[in-house]
């Protein structure tokens, strides 16, 4: 503890800065994440089906990234931060404020989803501009490290505040939004970066295309994970408010350590045994999620399932290594932040075709051959994988280039 505290301190004050931003992120956005599902089927009883229709305004953000990114290229990435950061308080303030009716709930969702999604990327490029040379994946290992501390910190929050002290969905999001704005005054406070010429955003890169077909598998395996796993908790279990809580915070509690050993992995190793590792334990994972209670009894089956959300939310980490992947393959490093906006666009493109295509599954088949279909699509980003190389100086490169 000692060494590490030393070596925070000889860190700049942007490290300091961000550092402290991720950690607020973190706990407002567990905050939110930990009552979600539970305040929809609380509050508007909405069916699977409508669950998934309601992934529209929530993930039609993130398809629109790269073009308000675009938009707002006059904007450095730090302070482009700082405005994402505070639309996702501004929606969180006006849903706990006024969302007494679908129609309301849904544009303030909009917006707080518009502000997650722009920050995104930028959180990521931001923190690679942190790094020294040739320890990105440590530097975003230690970022999310201490965001998921903090997101532990804000499940246990929701698991106390709902079983002890009365704490209810406004108020979680009035608390949420709070911490967000500190997250902002965080961000502004780091030094004014330049922002990027306007040519570089809105293109596709011939060389990049391995990364966005990697982009495009994890926009769809994330959307099964951050829609219907929960969603089979409540549903299919029907398991409360404080079982989420208590299941993000077993994972965030393992995260911490994950994280930081992941990001050192990542530069040790490289991203393709990383990321082609990723992609056999997801295929257990779906299988977990759509068949346990096929092969075991209730308890058993509950058990497998909520390990597999467990696993699943520490897998979502090694969306580090594909943002690494790009660094090392970029042709410009004016490049990586608009490469990574268009990343998470194309990401969501897809993510909305398989929310829709799932909850239709999911109607008329059952939840099962959704997570069949999720295991099918963690194949196909095996062998995708798999196409990634390094040659003898250790930096990658995609076997799309010219």
């Amino acid at each position: 503890m000692k060494n590490f505290l030393d070596r925070f301190k000889r860190t700049s004050l942007d490290f300091k800065l961000f550092i402290l931003a991720a950690g607020f992120t973190g706990f407002a956005g567990n905050l939110f994440n930990s009552v979600f599902n539970n305040y929809l089927n609380d509050t508007f009883g909405l069916s699977s089906l409508q669950r998934t229709f309601l992934e529209l305004p929530r993930e039609i953000p993130g398809f629109l990234v790269v073009f308000v990114s675009a938009i707002l290229f006059f904007f450095s990435a730090r302070r482009l931060a700082f405005l994402a950061i505070m639309l996702q308080a501004l929606g969180l303030a006006l849903l706990g404020a006024c969302s007494r009716t679908l129609s309301l709930m849904l544009i303030w969702l909009f917006i707080n989803s518009l502000g997650t999604h722009i920050f995104m990327p930028l959180s990521s490029s931001i923190g690679m501009e942190l790094a020294s040379s040739g320890k990105t994946g440590r530097r975003l290992g230690q970022l999310s490290s201490v965001a998921n501390f903090t997101a532990v910190l804000g499940s246990f929050f929701v698991f106390v505040g709902f079983k002890f002290f009365h704490l209810n969905f406004d108020r979680t999001f009035f608390i949420a939004a709070f911490v967000f704005i500190l997250a902002a005054i965080s961000v502004f406070f780091m030094k004014k970066d330049s922002p990027h010429q306007p040519g570089v955003h809105l293109q596709f890169h011939r060389s990049y295309g391995l990364y966005y077909w990697l982009t495009i598998l994890y926009g769809t395996r994330k959307q099964i994970f951050l829609t219907f796993a929960p969603w089979v908790l409540v549903t299919i279990f029907n398991q409360p408010t404080q079982t989420l809580a208590t299941l993000l915070t077993i994972g965030g509690i393992a995260g911490i350590a994950f994280q930081p050993a992941l990001g050192k992995a990542i530069d040790t190793f490289g991203e393709r045994i990383i990321l082609v590792s990723e992609a056999g334990v997801l295929v257990l994972v779906c299988l977990g999620y759509g068949f346990s209670r096929m092969v075991f009894g209730p308890i058993a089956a509950f058990i497998v399932t909520g390990a597999c959300y467990v696993i699943d939310q520490l897998l979502m980490s090694v969306g580090m290594a594909r943002a690494t992947y790009l660094k090392k393959i970029a042709l410009r490093p004016e490049h990586v932040a608009p490469t990574l906006a268009m990343g998470v666009t194309i990401d969501h493109f897809f993510s909305i075709a398989i929310a829709l295509a799932s909850g239709v599954i999911w109607q008329k088949l059952g939840y099962q051959y959704v997570f069949l279909c999720g295991a099918c699509i963690a194949i196909i980003n095996f062998f995708s994988a798999m196409k990634i190389r390094t040659d003898i100086l250790g930096r990658a490169h995609s076997p799309l280039a010219p």
